[in-house]
């Protein structure tokens, strides 16, 4: 509607306008309303599961002792908590491998010791993400921690890995 036949409609041109533009801008203000919220919805996710995921950590011991780091190694995925995690062949000497479904990372510090530690990151609950050149790396902040013990080998992690209790029969890793 023109201004002009809006004055001689009503009298005045600075009123309200007709009713077509107010339904027009409740449905604009509606779907920006629900555009926003839905972007703060997939925004606000924090501690998220997507390869950094978890809050909590175990306590226990690993099954062997010993602490000799060694070198490089590979981290992947798979396993679940409360039964065979892997066979041994799977965790390379020097190296390890996490598991993010029972939040376990396996390392073998030196050929047949193998440890078990929470894989969750001390600093900010974060999943650890990968296992090379004798360390556990965190990938959010940069913490890394020994392979051997699971000490703090670089900070902002404030302290170590909790360990966990596994046992080794017959080439099969499993959590105690």
């Amino acid at each position: 509607m023109s201004q002009e036949h809006r004055q001689t409609t009503t009298g005045t041109a600075s009123e309200q306008p007709p009713p077509g533009d107010l339904a027009r801008r409740g449905l604009l203000l509606g779907v920006g309303v629900a555009g926003v919220a839905g972007l703060a919805a997939a925004c606000g996710k924090s501690g998220s599961s997507d390869s950094y995921g978890a809050s909590s950590s175990g306590s226990g011991s690993a099954s062997s002792s010993g602490s000799s780091p060694g070198g490089g190694g590979t981290s992947g995925a798979g396993g679940a908590g409360g039964g065979g995690l892997a066979r041994t062949a799977d965790i390379p000497v020097g190296g390890g491998k996490i598991f993010p479904d029972a939040k376990v990372v396996v390392t073998q510090p030196s050929q047949g010791e193998f440890k078990a530690f929470s894989a969750v990151c001390t600093h900010m609950g974060c999943t650890v993400g990968s296992v090379s050149g004798g360390l556990i790396h965190c990938p959010c902040h940069g913490s890394e921690y020994h392979i051997a013990d699971g000490t703090v080998a670089r900070p902002p992690a404030p302290s170590r890995l909790a360990p966990k209790k596994i046992t080794v029969s017959g080439g099969e890793i499993n959590l105690a």
